[in-house]
Protein backbone atom coordinates (compact mmCIF):
# COMPACT_ATOMS: atom_id res chain seq x y z
CA UNK A 1 0.00 0.00 0.00
CA UNK A 2 1.44 3.37 -1.00
CA UNK A 3 2.09 6.13 1.51
CA UNK A 4 -0.56 8.24 -0.23
CA UNK A 5 -3.23 5.59 0.31
CA UNK A 6 -2.20 5.19 3.95
CA UNK A 7 -2.50 8.95 4.50
CA UNK A 8 -5.91 8.96 2.81
CA UNK A 9 -7.11 6.15 5.08
CA UNK A 10 -5.80 7.96 8.16
CA UNK A 11 -7.48 11.20 7.02
CA UNK A 12 -10.81 9.42 6.44
CA UNK A 13 -10.55 7.83 9.89
CA UNK A 14 -9.72 11.06 11.73
CA UNK A 15 -12.51 13.01 10.03
CA UNK A 16 -15.19 10.66 11.33
CA UNK A 17 -17.21 12.42 14.00
CA UNK A 18 -17.04 9.63 16.56
CA UNK A 19 -13.26 9.45 16.19
CA UNK A 20 -12.38 13.12 16.57
CA UNK A 21 -14.93 13.57 19.38
CA UNK A 22 -13.39 10.63 21.24
CA UNK A 23 -9.89 12.01 20.73
CA UNK A 24 -11.00 15.42 22.03
CA UNK A 25 -12.41 13.98 25.26
CA UNK A 26 -9.42 11.71 25.83
CA UNK A 27 -6.97 14.58 25.42
CA UNK A 28 -9.06 16.83 27.67
CA UNK A 29 -9.34 14.12 30.33
CA UNK A 30 -5.57 13.55 30.26
CA UNK A 31 -4.92 17.28 30.73
CA UNK A 32 -7.43 17.47 33.61
CA UNK A 33 -5.84 14.44 35.33
CA UNK A 34 -2.38 15.92 35.00
CA UNK A 35 -3.55 19.17 36.64
CA UNK A 36 -5.33 17.24 39.43
CA UNK A 37 -2.25 15.18 40.27
CA UNK A 38 -0.14 18.35 40.28
CA UNK A 39 -2.32 19.60 43.18
CA UNK A 40 -1.43 16.56 45.31
CA UNK A 41 -4.75 14.68 45.27
CA UNK A 42 -4.51 10.87 45.33
CA UNK A 43 -5.19 8.97 42.14
CA UNK A 44 -8.59 7.55 43.18
CA UNK A 45 -10.03 10.92 44.18
CA UNK A 46 -8.38 12.56 41.16
CA UNK A 47 -9.82 10.14 38.62
CA UNK A 48 -13.29 10.23 40.23
CA UNK A 49 -13.49 14.03 40.44
CA UNK A 50 -12.21 14.56 36.91
CA UNK A 51 -14.67 12.01 35.53
CA UNK A 52 -17.45 14.01 37.17
CA UNK A 53 -16.09 17.22 35.64
CA UNK A 54 -15.79 15.51 32.26
CA UNK A 55 -19.42 14.36 32.47
CA UNK A 56 -20.72 17.88 33.15
CA UNK A 57 -18.50 19.30 30.39
CA UNK A 58 -19.92 16.70 27.98
CA UNK A 59 -23.49 17.64 28.92
CA UNK A 60 -22.78 21.32 28.26
CA UNK A 61 -20.89 20.67 25.03
CA UNK A 62 -23.54 18.43 23.47
CA UNK A 63 -26.40 20.70 24.54
CA UNK A 64 -24.44 23.45 22.83
CA UNK A 65 -23.65 21.46 19.68
CA UNK A 66 -27.02 19.83 19.11
CA UNK A 67 -29.41 22.49 20.40
CA UNK A 68 -28.02 25.94 21.06
CA UNK A 69 -25.78 26.35 17.99
CA UNK A 70 -28.27 25.05 15.37
CA UNK A 71 -31.18 27.06 16.78
CA UNK A 72 -29.66 30.33 17.94
CA UNK A 73 -26.06 31.03 16.91
CA UNK A 74 -26.68 32.15 13.32
CA UNK A 75 -29.84 34.20 13.85
CA UNK A 76 -30.08 35.17 17.52
CA UNK A 77 -26.58 35.71 18.85
CA UNK A 78 -27.69 37.61 21.97
CA UNK A 79 -30.12 34.82 22.89
CA UNK A 80 -27.42 32.25 22.19
CA UNK A 81 -24.83 33.80 24.51
CA UNK A 82 -27.49 34.37 27.16
CA UNK A 83 -28.37 30.66 27.07
CA UNK A 84 -24.69 29.71 27.25
CA UNK A 85 -24.33 31.76 30.43
CA UNK A 86 -27.59 30.41 31.86
CA UNK A 87 -26.66 26.78 31.15
CA UNK A 88 -23.25 27.28 32.74
CA UNK A 89 -24.81 28.95 35.79
CA UNK A 90 -27.44 26.23 36.30
CA UNK A 91 -24.97 23.35 36.11
CA UNK A 92 -22.22 25.00 38.13
CA UNK A 93 -23.78 24.49 41.63
CA UNK A 94 -24.92 20.96 40.72
CA UNK A 95 -21.40 20.13 39.64
CA UNK A 96 -19.96 21.66 42.82
CA UNK A 97 -22.35 19.59 44.96
CA UNK A 98 -21.44 16.31 43.24
CA UNK A 99 -17.72 17.09 43.45
CA UNK A 100 -18.13 18.00 47.14
CA UNK A 101 -19.55 14.53 47.76
CA UNK A 102 -16.82 12.86 45.72
CA UNK A 103 -14.18 14.70 47.76
CA UNK A 104 -15.63 13.37 51.01
CA UNK A 105 -12.81 12.87 53.48
CA UNK A 106 -10.73 15.60 51.86
CA UNK A 107 -11.83 18.73 53.80
CA UNK A 108 -9.06 20.91 52.41
CA UNK A 109 -10.13 20.17 48.83
CA UNK A 110 -13.80 20.60 49.75
CA UNK A 111 -13.10 24.04 51.22
CA UNK A 112 -11.10 25.04 48.17
CA UNK A 113 -13.91 23.83 45.89
CA UNK A 114 -16.55 25.90 47.72
CA UNK A 115 -14.31 28.96 47.67
CA UNK A 116 -13.76 28.67 43.91
CA UNK A 117 -17.30 28.10 42.68
CA UNK A 118 -16.86 31.06 40.36
CA UNK A 119 -14.06 29.20 38.59
CA UNK A 120 -16.39 26.25 38.03
CA UNK A 121 -18.86 28.59 36.34
CA UNK A 122 -16.11 30.16 34.20
CA UNK A 123 -14.83 26.71 33.26
CA UNK A 124 -18.32 25.78 32.06
CA UNK A 125 -18.52 28.93 29.94
CA UNK A 126 -15.07 28.42 28.47
CA UNK A 127 -15.71 24.77 27.50
CA UNK A 128 -18.94 25.79 25.76
CA UNK A 129 -17.25 28.62 23.87
CA UNK A 130 -14.38 26.31 22.93
CA UNK A 131 -16.85 23.80 21.48
CA UNK A 132 -18.54 26.64 19.58
CA UNK A 133 -15.21 27.75 18.12
CA UNK A 134 -14.31 24.22 17.06
CA UNK A 135 -17.79 23.72 15.55
CA UNK A 136 -17.50 26.91 13.51
CA UNK A 137 -14.04 25.90 12.29
CA UNK A 138 -15.24 22.39 11.34
CA UNK A 139 -18.32 23.75 9.56
CA UNK A 140 -16.18 26.21 7.62
CA UNK A 141 -13.74 23.45 6.71
CA UNK A 142 -16.56 21.17 5.54
CA UNK A 143 -18.06 23.99 3.51
CA UNK A 144 -14.73 24.65 1.79
CA UNK A 145 -14.22 20.93 1.12
CA UNK A 146 -17.73 20.55 -0.30
CA UNK A 147 -17.31 23.69 -2.39
CA UNK A 148 -14.04 22.39 -3.82
CA UNK A 149 -15.62 19.00 -4.50
CA UNK A 150 -18.52 20.62 -6.35
CA UNK A 151 -16.15 22.79 -8.38
CA UNK A 152 -14.03 19.77 -9.25
CA UNK A 153 -17.09 17.75 -10.24
CA UNK A 154 -18.36 20.63 -12.35
CA UNK A 155 -14.99 20.96 -14.05
CA UNK A 156 -14.86 17.21 -14.72
CA UNK A 157 -18.38 17.31 -16.16
CA UNK A 158 -17.41 20.17 -18.45
CA UNK A 159 -14.33 18.26 -19.58
CA UNK A 160 -16.40 15.12 -20.24
CA UNK A 161 -18.80 17.26 -22.24
CA UNK A 162 -15.93 18.69 -24.28
CA UNK A 163 -14.50 15.24 -24.94
CA UNK A 164 -17.83 13.85 -26.05
CA UNK A 165 -18.75 16.86 -28.16
CA UNK A 166 -17.69 17.00 -31.77
CA UNK A 167 -19.54 19.90 -33.36
CA UNK A 168 -22.08 18.24 -35.68
CA UNK A 169 -21.77 20.98 -38.32
CA UNK A 170 -18.01 20.67 -38.25
CA UNK A 171 -18.20 16.89 -38.60
CA UNK A 172 -20.94 17.01 -41.26
CA UNK A 173 -19.03 19.48 -43.43
CA UNK A 174 -15.78 17.59 -43.01
CA UNK A 175 -17.42 14.34 -44.13
CA UNK A 176 -19.08 16.11 -47.08
CA UNK A 177 -15.75 17.52 -48.17
CA UNK A 178 -14.15 14.13 -47.68
CA UNK A 179 -16.87 12.54 -49.84
CA UNK A 180 -16.33 15.10 -52.59
CA UNK A 181 -12.58 14.52 -52.55
CA UNK A 182 -13.12 10.78 -52.61
CA UNK A 183 -15.31 11.07 -55.74
CA UNK A 184 -12.56 13.07 -57.40
CA UNK A 185 -9.98 10.59 -56.07
CA UNK A 186 -8.10 13.52 -54.59
CA UNK A 187 -4.87 12.59 -52.78
CA UNK A 188 -5.93 14.77 -49.83
CA UNK A 189 -8.68 12.34 -48.82
CA UNK A 190 -6.45 9.95 -46.80
CA UNK A 191 -4.86 12.91 -45.01
CA UNK A 192 -8.29 14.24 -44.03
CA UNK A 193 -9.33 10.84 -42.71
CA UNK A 194 -6.13 10.71 -40.66
CA UNK A 195 -6.64 14.21 -39.20
CA UNK A 196 -10.27 13.50 -38.31
CA UNK A 197 -9.23 10.22 -36.70
CA UNK A 198 -6.53 11.98 -34.67
CA UNK A 199 -9.02 14.61 -33.46
CA UNK A 200 -11.53 12.00 -32.34
CA UNK A 201 -8.89 9.80 -30.68
CA UNK A 202 -7.42 12.76 -28.79
CA UNK A 203 -10.80 13.97 -27.55
CA UNK A 204 -12.12 10.56 -26.58
CA UNK A 205 -9.05 8.74 -25.26
CA UNK A 206 -6.07 10.99 -24.58
CA UNK A 207 -7.80 13.67 -22.47
CA UNK A 208 -8.55 11.53 -19.42
CA UNK A 209 -5.60 12.92 -17.44
CA UNK A 210 -5.50 16.22 -15.58
CA UNK A 211 -2.63 17.36 -17.81
CA UNK A 212 -1.55 16.45 -21.34
CA UNK A 213 1.54 17.37 -23.30
CA UNK A 214 1.32 20.84 -24.79
CA UNK A 215 2.63 19.45 -28.07
CA UNK A 216 -0.41 17.14 -28.33
CA UNK A 217 -2.82 19.96 -27.52
CA UNK A 218 -1.25 22.12 -30.23
CA UNK A 219 -1.32 19.23 -32.71
CA UNK A 220 -5.03 18.81 -31.98
CA UNK A 221 -5.59 22.51 -32.68
CA UNK A 222 -3.64 22.31 -35.93
CA UNK A 223 -5.69 19.32 -37.08
CA UNK A 224 -8.85 21.21 -36.17
CA UNK A 225 -7.76 24.25 -38.18
CA UNK A 226 -6.70 22.09 -41.15
CA UNK A 227 -10.16 20.57 -41.34
CA UNK A 228 -11.84 23.95 -40.94
CA UNK A 229 -9.89 25.24 -43.94
CA UNK A 230 -11.60 22.63 -46.11
CA UNK A 231 -15.08 23.96 -45.49
CA UNK A 232 -14.34 27.68 -45.65
CA UNK A 233 -15.01 29.61 -48.87
CA UNK A 234 -12.21 30.73 -51.15
CA UNK A 235 -10.36 33.74 -49.79
CA UNK A 236 -10.85 32.85 -46.14
CA UNK A 237 -7.70 32.92 -44.05
CA UNK A 238 -7.09 30.29 -41.36
CA UNK A 239 -3.57 30.54 -39.96
CA UNK A 240 -1.62 29.28 -36.97
CA UNK A 241 1.83 30.36 -35.87
CA UNK A 242 3.69 28.62 -33.06
CA UNK A 243 6.87 30.20 -31.69
CA UNK A 244 9.22 28.94 -29.01
CA UNK A 245 10.48 25.60 -27.80
CA UNK A 246 7.93 22.94 -26.91
CA UNK A 247 9.47 20.04 -25.03
CA UNK A 248 7.80 18.45 -22.01
CA UNK A 249 5.39 21.23 -20.95
CA UNK A 250 1.96 20.09 -19.79
CA UNK A 251 -1.44 21.78 -20.04
CA UNK A 252 -5.01 21.04 -19.00
CA UNK A 253 -6.68 19.18 -21.89
CA UNK A 254 -9.04 20.99 -24.25
CA UNK A 255 -8.52 24.25 -22.41
CA UNK A 256 -8.28 26.25 -25.64
CA UNK A 257 -11.05 24.50 -27.61
CA UNK A 258 -13.83 27.01 -26.75
CA UNK A 259 -11.76 29.85 -28.20
CA UNK A 260 -11.43 28.00 -31.51
CA UNK A 261 -15.15 27.27 -31.56
CA UNK A 262 -16.01 30.90 -30.80
CA UNK A 263 -13.75 32.22 -33.55
CA UNK A 264 -15.47 30.17 -36.23
CA UNK A 265 -19.00 30.24 -34.88
CA UNK A 266 -19.17 34.00 -34.45
CA UNK A 267 -16.60 35.02 -37.02
CA UNK A 268 -15.51 33.16 -40.10
CA UNK A 269 -18.69 31.09 -40.49
CA UNK A 270 -20.62 34.32 -41.20
CA UNK A 271 -18.38 35.29 -44.12
CA UNK A 272 -20.33 33.43 -46.77
CA UNK A 273 -18.41 35.01 -49.63
CA UNK A 274 -14.96 34.65 -48.14
CA UNK A 275 -12.55 37.32 -47.05
CA UNK A 276 -12.69 36.66 -43.31
CA UNK A 277 -9.98 35.26 -41.11
CA UNK A 278 -9.10 33.30 -37.98
CA UNK A 279 -5.52 33.80 -36.81
CA UNK A 280 -3.93 31.83 -34.00
CA UNK A 281 -0.60 32.81 -32.48
CA UNK A 282 1.07 30.75 -29.74
CA UNK A 283 4.29 31.85 -28.08
CA UNK A 284 6.06 29.52 -25.64
CA UNK A 285 8.99 30.51 -23.43
CA UNK A 286 9.87 27.87 -20.87
CA UNK A 287 6.77 27.32 -18.74
CA UNK A 288 5.09 30.52 -19.94
CA UNK A 289 2.68 30.46 -22.85
CA UNK A 290 0.75 33.21 -24.57
CA UNK A 291 -2.18 32.14 -26.72
CA UNK A 292 -3.87 34.67 -28.97
CA UNK A 293 -6.72 34.13 -31.38
CA UNK A 294 -8.37 36.77 -33.57
CA UNK A 295 -11.37 36.45 -35.84
CA UNK A 296 -12.93 38.89 -38.24
CA UNK A 297 -16.53 40.00 -37.85
CA UNK A 298 -19.18 40.76 -40.43
CA UNK A 299 -22.34 42.83 -40.50
CA UNK A 300 -24.16 40.22 -42.55
CA UNK A 301 -25.61 38.56 -39.45
CA UNK A 302 -26.70 39.81 -36.01
CA UNK A 303 -23.76 39.67 -33.68
CA UNK A 304 -23.89 37.57 -30.56
CA UNK A 305 -21.97 37.99 -27.38
CA UNK A 306 -18.94 35.71 -27.30
CA UNK A 307 -19.30 34.65 -23.64
CA UNK A 308 -22.49 32.72 -24.47
CA UNK A 309 -20.91 30.70 -27.26
CA UNK A 310 -18.72 27.78 -28.10
CA UNK A 311 -18.89 24.65 -26.01
CA UNK A 312 -18.69 25.54 -22.33
CA UNK A 313 -18.53 29.25 -23.18
CA UNK A 314 -16.06 31.94 -22.25
CA UNK A 315 -17.61 32.43 -18.82
CA UNK A 316 -17.00 28.80 -17.89
CA UNK A 317 -13.51 28.92 -19.40
CA UNK A 318 -12.71 31.70 -16.93
CA UNK A 319 -14.02 29.55 -14.10
CA UNK A 320 -11.97 26.58 -15.24
CA UNK A 321 -8.86 28.74 -15.41
CA UNK A 322 -9.53 29.99 -11.87
CA UNK A 323 -9.69 26.40 -10.63
CA UNK A 324 -6.76 24.98 -12.59
CA UNK A 325 -4.44 27.98 -12.75
CA UNK A 326 -5.23 30.32 -9.83
CA UNK A 327 -3.08 33.45 -10.00
CA UNK A 328 -1.17 31.85 -12.87
CA UNK A 329 -3.09 33.28 -15.81
CA UNK A 330 -4.35 36.46 -17.41
CA UNK A 331 -7.24 36.45 -19.86
CA UNK A 332 -8.09 39.53 -21.91
CA UNK A 333 -10.61 40.10 -24.69
CA UNK A 334 -10.79 42.93 -27.18
CA UNK A 335 -13.99 43.50 -29.12
CA UNK A 336 -13.70 46.01 -31.95
CA UNK A 337 -16.17 46.69 -34.79
CA UNK A 338 -14.21 44.51 -37.22
CA UNK A 339 -12.65 41.79 -35.15
CA UNK A 340 -12.57 39.99 -31.83
CA UNK A 341 -9.34 39.01 -30.05
CA UNK A 342 -8.70 36.78 -27.06
CA UNK A 343 -5.28 36.78 -25.36
CA UNK A 344 -4.44 34.21 -22.69
CA UNK A 345 -1.17 34.37 -20.77
CA UNK A 346 -0.59 31.17 -18.85
CA UNK A 347 2.07 29.77 -16.56
CA UNK A 348 1.98 26.05 -17.34
CA UNK A 349 3.39 25.12 -13.94
CA UNK A 350 0.26 26.48 -12.26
Amino acid sequence: MTARKQLDRLYNLLTRRVVYHSLFWMVLFAVMLWEAFQSGVNWRIGVSSELVSLFFYAVLVYVNLFYLIPNYLARKQFTYFSLVLASSAVLAPIKVLVLYLVLSGQPEFQSELVAKQGYVFMGNVLIMLLSTTLRVIMDWWRYQAEKQTLLTQSMQSELRFLRSQINPHFLFNTLNNLYALTLKKDNKAPEIVLKLSEIMRYMLYECNEKRVYLSKEIQYMQNYLDLERLRQPAGAEVSALVEGSISDQMIAPLLLVPFLENAFKHGLNHHLEGGGYVRVHIMVAGDDMEFQISNSKTNSFPRQEHPRSGGIGLVNVRQRLQILYPKQHELHTEDSPNDYTVTLSLNLKG
